[in-house]
């Protein structure tokens, strides 16, 4: 509605020209709610209650005369209860717009004063400090203004004469030989790195390629054993077909060695052995000949002297044995003679040469000796006829 006014929850309306006063002010503060103004009779104001930041730029003086040029912000407010909104409307109401300024002035000046207390070292390492004490130095004065400060911090230092860089030169220095040696430190790092990934790099590429090459020759020695295969198994079974034909090749001359031993070498043994063996009959039969005629000529000379006793004493008593046995004794050269005779002219094959012949002779002469023993015993008189083998 038009004549009902609600104020901002950043906002404290403010309404004059009422009679009736609740608070102890000549106006009347709403907020949070709203609120009729009665028109003409009565007159509605916004005081804003928001944060505000005035900026601070001063030139100080330390306690050791040295000229510092200071940046700072401070950060307030109008204070929310209604004593505070009552002093800052009297104060700004019409000057809302240059608060910021004015507060902004009120900090500069304790800011001076806090600052020539100090000096340039005190000031870098303690800003917290200075901030802290430039708020609390000017507690006072805000809240007579109806102002919470919120928050003071100094965001620069710097001066025109070096002091500042002089002073923080060796620390520079230091910082800075420090961060070369760092640098260093981490370049070198990065180099001992970097020869590990080359090495790590390295010794992967060459396994990779001792693999390779080992996938390589595997791969070869496959191919070649496959491409072997047939040629390797033609020749073995061409190796095989010459042992046969080398077995078959020594069976047949196995086979022609013995039927070579079989129809020529036996044969010819054989028949090398029976012209030996008939040489050596002939020659016994010649020998046996005349061992004959020589072992005849000695028994006929024996028997010729027992036949002549023999004779005298079959005549002296008439024995017709004793006188047959006269005619055998008288024959049996002949016999022995005509035997050694058939024996040299006969085809007889004897197995054991002279020895066998002398048998032979030996059993023809002992054959007739044992006819004439026979006929002994009835011979009175005379020596017996003894066997000497021949030979």
């Amino acid at each position: 509605m038009f004549f009902w006014h609600v104020p901002a929850p950043n906002e404290a309306l403010l309404i004059s020209g009422s009679k009736r006063q609740t608070q102890d002010t000549q106006f009347r503060i709403v907020t949070g709610h709203g609120s009729f103004v009665i028109p003409v009779k009565q007159k509605a104001r916004i005081l804003s209650l928001a944060l505000l930041e005035a900026e601070i730029v001063e030139d100080c003086v330390t306690n050791q005369g040295i000229r510092l040029n200071i940046q700072a912000v401070a950060v307030f407010k109008v204070g929310d209860d209604f004593a505070s909104i009552a002093n800052a409307a009297r104060r700004f109401l019409s000057e809302q717009n240059r608060m910021e300024e004015l507060i902004g002035r009120i900090f500069a000046g304790h800011l001076r004063s806090i600052v020539g207390a100090l000096t340039v070292e005190e000031l870098i390492r303690e800003r917290d400090r200075v901030a802290q004490e430039v708020k609390d130095g000017s507690h006072a004065e805000m809240e007579k203004l109806g102002i919470v400060v919120d928050a003071v911090q100094i965001q620069e230092i710097s001066d025109a004469t070096g002091y500042i860089q002089n002073l923080a030169a060796p620390h520079a220095a230091a910082v800075a030989s420090q961060a070369r040696i760092a640098a260093a430190r981490a370049d070198q790092e990065a180099a001992e790195r970097e020869q590990q990934a080359f090495a790590l790099k390295a010794e992967y590429e060459r396994d990779t390629e001792i693999k390779r090459a080992g996938f390589i020759a595997e791969t070869d020695r496959a191919k070649a054993h496959a491409a072997q295969a047939g040629p390797l198994a033609q020749a073995q079974a061409a190796q095989h077909v010459i042992e046969q034909q080398t077995e078959l090749a020594q069976r047949q001359a196995n086979l022609t060695t013995r039927r070579l031993e079989a129809d020529v070498r036996r044969p010819a043994d054989a028949e090398a052995y029976r012209r030996t063996t008939l040489a050596t009959a002939d020659a016994a039969a010649v020998r046996a000949q005349a061992d004959g005629a020589a072992y005849a000529a000695k028994v006929l000379a024996q028997a010729q002297a027992d036949a002549n006793t023999a004779r005298a004493d079959s005549l002296r008593g008439g024995n017709q044995e004793l006188i047959a046995a006269d005619h055998l004794v008288e024959v049996l050269p002949a016999m022995v003679e005509a035997a050694a005779r058939g024996i040299a002219d006969s085809n007889l094959t004897i197995i054991n040469g002279t020895e066998g012949v002398s048998e032979m002779v030996t059993g023809l002469v002992g054959q007739g000796l044992s006819i004439l023993d026979a006929l002994r015993p009835r011979v009175h008189a005379g020596p017996a006829l003894t066997a000497v083998p021949v030979g």
